[in-house]
């Protein structure tokens, strides 16, 4: 016998013990694990808004045995709209306090809890601190959705305004001996420049500060007719912060100091007194998981930095991609389907290769043409590729703060041949033909390859704002005036007709019935796109993978220093955890742009 077919055997026994191990647990698990009680005749609603919420994350069919499934986005939004109409749910109290949602994500929720408030059911919100010596601007702007604030005695709330901060790694580079090769088409295509300055050029921070400025006003403006006080009045209290418990219900930004306990006997008097405390998770596992009979509405997800192949997903760090292959499949199969009237196209993206956001918005275009309406629902970023991708929808639905546009393209590599002689490793190569070596790390561009590079951006770009105004009905020349790389928040996005109305995912489905003639009042079956996996087919892909084995289009030089601003940033939260620096609202929101490789 071989050595190989002996290796092979071992291999394959190892991998049916794993299984009958995973079989095992899921049998045991399934007997064992506390079943959830029926639900009582009133209940109160328990939300958990520190614990943050993902866009999306695909349906493991062994998750129930670790644990209770957080819900995602669309599944928060869905069963609060359920419970609103619910007479089971007497109200809602929900749980603020830390930053853990983006700012197009927190104004969905607030306009799920916004719709919920519509029926007359009580919905209150508490906080243990607004911050704790840290900003608490977003979780506070969620908070005033809600009827009635309050805030633990010992704790404050961290209203201080936004700052949006650019690591620049220019230096820590050239120290390490590694040298960005990187052009660009838009001045405002500004993500080479974490790797080529040292701080904003001029277009960089204009174009950062309108973001931060219209940002700013949303939630001036949320605040302002929430609490009721005036614009003016809400933009001064900014500058007042932070506040102390005690002077932020004097200034009348809270309704009163009260710790958890308080709060749960608060909503009782408001409710009814033998209403039990139900996690909307486990109330979404009861009341929501049954899809009503009615038209199907496909629901197709792009999240993620995008390349061609499959999507991936990681359950260790919670990451997700968008690969062409897989969301292209999810469209010709949704458009094949007749029961599908209509597909809402859900796009969280900072963009990522060029070619497989021309793959994604090509097959968009022709499921459109093929009568199947396609509507765009923008998460937290639509730019760059995530904009692309979008463009060949009939409506494009966007929050008022989604970072969108980008409409740019950026190309390069890194030059690591001084990095490596720094650790004493040196390079030698063989090659065939003049431009063997363009994609070499240890090799600069020479001037013709430079050149090669130019008319690579310039014919992207060219065909990047062509398809813009085609797609969007828009003039090459207005497009151009928008484009340059530059990124708009949603509402700016729309008053240059780059989206068409803003909302969220309601919005978005409301828009797809009128497109398949589906009164707005009736109920819609969703399915998502690609089906879930099976037991089985987890099983196989933990084991062996899913079979993909093309890299990303990615160039591995800019991923190199992609994962350097990373780590930066990882550090910074860190320090800013221990108390060692103070924690920024966020950093400014980076984009993958198209990034070509080899």
């Amino acid at each position: 016998m071989s050595v190989r077919r002996i290796f092979v055997g071992i291999l394959a026994s190892i991998g049916f013990m794993v299984v009958l191990l995973i079989v095992a647990g899921a049998v045991t698990g399934y007997f064992l694990w506390p079943k959830a009680e029926p639900m009582a005749t009133k209940v109160i609603l328990e939300i958990d808004f520190e614990k943050g919420l993902a866009e999306y994350a695909p349906t493991e069919p062994l998750a129930g045995l670790f644990g209770k499934k957080r819900l995602v986005v669309k599944e928060m939004v869905l069963a609060l709209q359920k419970a609103a109409a619910d007479s089971r749910v007497a109200g809602v109290v929900a749980r603020v306090g830390s930053q853990s949602m983006n700012l197009a994500t927190v104004q969905e929720m607030r306009s799920a809890i916004l719709s919920f408030r519509s029926t007359n059911k009580p919905a209150l919100v508490y906080s243990e601190t607004f911050g704790e010596l840290g900003p608490g601007n977003n979780a506070y702007y969620l908070a005033t959705a809600f009827d009635e604030i309050y805030l633990q005695p010992s704790g404050d709330l961290g209203l201080t305004g936004l700052v949006y901060q650019t690591p620049f790694v220019k230096e820590t580079l050239t120290k390490l001996g590694v040298i960005p090769e990187l052009s660009r088409r838009g001045e405002y295509k500004t993500a080479v420049e974490t790797f080529t300055e040292t701080q904003f050029t001029e277009p960089h921070e204009a174009s950062l500060r309108a973001v931060m400025q219209s940002n700013f006003e949303q939630i001036i403006e949320g605040i302002s007719k929430s609490r009721g006080l005036s614009a003016d009045k809400v933009r001064m209290l900014f500058n007042q912060g932070p506040f102390l418990s005690s002077e932020a219900v004097g200034v009348k930004l809270v309704d009163g100091l009260l710790y958890r306990d308080e709060v749960y006997d608060s909503i009782r008097k408001k409710t009814d007194q033998s209403a039990k405390p139900i996690s909307i998770e486990d109330y979404w596992e009861q009341a929501g998981q049954d899809e009503p009979e009615g038209p199907v509405i496909a629901l197709i997800y792009g999240v993620g930095a995008i390349h061609r192949g499959k999507s991936e997903s990681s359950r260790l760090y919670g990451t997700m991609s968008m690969g062409s292959d897989t969301v292209t499949q999810a469209f010709r199969a949704a458009a094949r389907d007749d029961k599908v009237k209509a597909i809402l196209f859900r796009v969280d993206s900072p963009g990522g290769s060029y070619v497989a956001s021309d793959t994604i918005c090509r097959q968009v275009l022709l499921t459109k043409q093929a009568g199947k309406p396609v509507v765009v629902s923008m998460g937290d970023v639509a730019a760059s590729g995530g904009y692309f991708v979008a463009i060949g929808a009939n409506k494009i639905v966007a929050q008022p703060s989604t970072l969108t546009g980008s409409i740019g393209v950026f190309a390069g590599k890194a030059v690591t041949r001084d990095f490596w002689n720094k650790l004493g490793v040196t390079w030698d190569e063989v090659h065939t033909s003049d431009h063997s070596t363009m994609w070499s790390s240890t090799r600069e561009y020479t001037p013709d390859e430079w050149e090669i590079l130019q008319k690579w951006l310039d014919s992207v770009y060219k065909d990047f704002t062509t398809k813009v105004s085609k797609s969007r009905g828009l003039s090459l020349g207005k497009v151009q005036e928008a484009a340059k790389g530059r990124v708009w928040t949603g509402a700016m996005a729309k008053s240059l007709g780059l989206v068409d109305e803003l909302g969220g995912f309601p919005d978005a489905l409301r828009i797809a019935k009128e497109l398949a003639d589906i009164p707005v009042t009736a109920e819609v079956r969703l399915e998502t796109y690609p089906e879930e996996k099976s037991t089985l087919d987890f099983i196989t892909e933990m084991l062996w993978g899913n079979g993909d084995e093309e890299t990303s289009s990615e160039d591995t030089s800019l991923e190199l220093l992609a994962s350097t601003v990373k780590t930066l940033e990882v550090l910074h939260r860190a320090a800013a955890t221990a108390g060692l620096l103070p924690s920024p609202e966020i950093l400014s929101t980076p984009e993958a742009g198209f990034m070509q490789g080899r």
